[in-house]
């Protein structure tokens, strides 16, 4: 069984809308702008791309990443590695052919079946509404979290609001850095 890691920049308030600088939210670049940079914060993001075996997103995220990533040189491992989105309505003559092997899934059930097949990690980036969706079909094995001394007030949540289960997770790290940044991994407790 593969694991499904959920890979995050969020806001002590749990916003994880635009934290590169994407056009549309008002606080876009949040990441970056007020936050002192400090490498040893994202030491993770590194160590993600080496243990990865796959990068999953849902169509919004990759029609924002896929015409940027590919030309990205510190993206190396990601660019070559299998991807996998999560779409009813992307077609696949709407992909691109400079990214390596792509493949649609178009439903979570589609997901449940990728995780039962032999393979590494999968790690899930950007893609909020995809994130809360796997989360609550309880498909997430963990979390991968860079936490930002920031509260934002607005924009799309890491978590729904999804009346279920309380859901215990296991703290497998966790750092604190110059910045304020926190890491957080948790695993999903079953």
């Amino acid at each position: 069984m593969r694991t499904l890691i959920a890979t995050a920049f969020v806001s002590l308030d749990g916003v994880v809308e635009a934290p590169g600088g994407e056009p549309g939210h008002r606080s876009s670049g949040w990441t970056f702008k007020d936050i002192e940079f400090d490498e040893a914060a994202y030491e993770i993001k590194g160590r993600e791309q080496d243990e990865a075996a796959a990068m999953m997103m849902g169509r919004v995220s990759y029609e924002a990443f896929s015409p940027v990533w590919p030309t990205l040189d510190y993206f190396p491992k990601y660019n070559v590695m299998p991807k996998y989105v999560v779409s009813s309505t992307l077609k696949e003559d709407q992909l691109v052919d400079n990214w390596g092997d792509i493949t649609i899934l178009r439903s979570l059930d589609d997901v449940a079946a990728l995780k039962e097949t032999e393979g590494g990690p999968i790690s899930v980036h950007g893609s909020a509404t995809l994130n809360r969706n796997l989360s609550d079909a309880g498909l997430i094995d963990r979390y991968h979290l860079l936490v930002f001394p920031v509260l934002l007030g607005a924009g799309k949540r890491l978590f729904s609001e999804t009346d279920k289960d309380k859901q215990l997770l296991k703290v497998v790290e966790s750092e604190t850095y110059s910045n304020g940044i926190q890491k957080l991994v948790y695993d999903v407790v079953r």
